[in-house]
């Protein structure tokens, strides 16, 4: 379900099921694949357009530290 108050796709919390693992990052630009390996999900890419986003795989919550550049340049 796309949440249109913010970036990405916010998933139902299920407690005790999903992850609510919050990870403090410090660029806008990051990786996720669920951490687990073969039990992990595919890569994917998320950009951080306010101070957070969660990944709509995992739920794992990305927390942009404070002081965190703008990280506006193309890689």
């Amino acid at each position: 379900m796309r949440d249109p108050g913010r970036t990405g796709y916010a998933p139902n919390l299920v407690p005790g099921v999903t992850a609510e693992e919050k990870i403090t990052v410090t660029t806008r630009h990051v990786g996720c694949d669920g951490g687990g390996g073969a039990l992990g999900h595919p890569l994917i890419y998320l950009r951080l357009e306010g101070e957070e986003i969660t990944c709509p795989y995992c739920s794992r919550t990305f927390v942009l530290a404070p002081g965190a550049g703008a990280d506006d340049n193309h890689h």
